[in-house]
């Protein structure tokens, strides 16, 4: 069953990555709570899916170079999610055609990072406008 509506706000977490973050929504005329609510393309990076701060994949060419020339002591690099498929989402209602998103909605980055909505959402009703 799916958990809360994800809005602009809700935090989000990066297997891969060393802090939490928060998911940025524009507002495309549904709400929660006066909040706009996200889509299953919320996913470009630094505009919906800000930075976790340092990144430690090893498939992330940066951590590659920075632990090459540690002469092979891992070495995490700046964050910057490469995500290129929609987020996984539990639910069946749409916006605009598209699943919108709630608390343990999933994509992954091409870093092999793993991105979870994790909430509590600051939402809990959608409404549309």
């Amino acid at each position: 069953m799916p958990g809360p509506v994800a809005v602009l706000g809700t935090p989000m977490f990066c297997d891969m990555g060393f802090f939490p973050s928060v998911l940025i929504v524009e507002p495309m005329g549904v709400f929660a709570n006066d909040l706009p609510a996200g889509t299953i393309l919320d996913i470009i990076p630094e505009v919906n899916i800000p930075s976790f701060g340092l990144c430690h994949s090893p498939l992330n060419p940066e951590v590659i170079a920075l632990t090459a020339a540690a002469l092979g002591v891992p070495v995490p690099a700046p964050c910057i999610p490469i995500v290129v498929d929609p987020w996984i989402s539990p639910s069946n209602v749409l916006i605009d055609g598209l699943p919108i998103l709630t608390e343990g909605s999933v994509c992954e980055c091409l870093w092999a990072g793993t991105i979870v909505l994790t909430g509590p959402s600051p939402a809990m009703n959608v409404e549309a406008i």
